[in-house]
């Protein structure tokens, strides 16, 4: 009987070890599951995020489309604005004064001995580039644009 008794106090002994790790095996379950719903709540403020950051991309898409669509647009006007430029060589620096249209009104005739019927119409006119040191030796050339 003292055997028996031994056995079952040996048995509660253990059953109190058991009791004592199911209730630190349960601390710690609820300390995992806090952690996780941290990490769900964290998971779902990044996936909003990822979802903003997306948008914005793609807008972003949509806009350097349309940048590189206004771009070869805007090539394209210059190139056809430039079609009407006539570029002239070998006048000497400051032969035209203050007013390079009416000079080259007046002189390009002059040159190609002819009255042009209706009369040359500029838009604009100037000189290329910088004023040189030396522009004497070589002038910079006229570009004029017809109308």
């Amino acid at each position: 009987m003292d055997r028996i008794l031994q056995e079952i106090l040996a048995v509660g002994h253990k059953l109190e070890g058991m009791d004592n790790a199911m209730v630190a095996l349960t601390a710690e379950t609820r300390s995992i599951r806090l952690e996780i719903a941290g990490f769900q709540s964290q998971i779902s403020e990044l996936d909003h995020r990822v979802a903003a950051v997306e948008s914005q991309v793609a807008l972003q898409t949509d806009r350097d489309q349309e940048l590189l669509h206004l771009l070869s647009k805007l090539t394209d006007q210059e190139d056809r604005s430039r079609r009407n430029n006539i570029c002239f060589l070998g006048f000497p620096e400051g032969i035209e004064g203050t007013d390079i249209l009416s000079y080259l009104r007046d002189t390009l005739p002059k040159l190609a001995d002819k009255t042009f019927d209706p009369p040359l119409e500029f838009q604009r006119a100037h000189r290329l580039g910088l004023t040189r040191q030396s522009g004497k030796d070589h002038p910079r050339p006229i570009i004029a644009c017809f109308l």
